[in-house]
């Protein structure tokens, strides 16, 4: 069984006992979230296809981990003009594990 699911504007793929990164989550650590917006629930051969999601199917998942990605550095530079700007970025995550896929 799996479903694909859609949190912080992007979608994945997900089944029970997956573990992934998405964007940050407000929860604390060792908690539960539910995530509600769910857009397709496939189960051997029965396919729920949402419009846009799937009325009454939830995914639950646990909070394993809050952190930030590593560095993406952003460096604009034009020649003989003497002009350079430096910009740094990291990106905040909620690593969850999925435990459960209700439809």
């Amino acid at each position: 069984m799996y479903a694909v699911i859609k949190t912080g504007g992007k979608q994945y793929k997900v089944a029970e006992g997956d573990v992934l990164k998405v964007e940050k989550l407000n929860a604390e650590v060792e908690t539960t979230v539910e995530l509600t917006e769910v857009l397709l629930v496939a189960n051997g051969g029965d396919v729920k296809v949402g419009t846009p999601v799937v009325e009454g199917a939830k995914v639950v998942a646990e909070v394993l981990a809050q952190g930030r990605g590593k560095k993406v550095v952003n460096f604009k530079y034009k020649p003989k003009t003497g002009y350079h700007r430096k910009k740094g970025h990291r990106q905040s995550f909620t690593e969850i594990k999925i435990t459960s896929i209700n439809a």
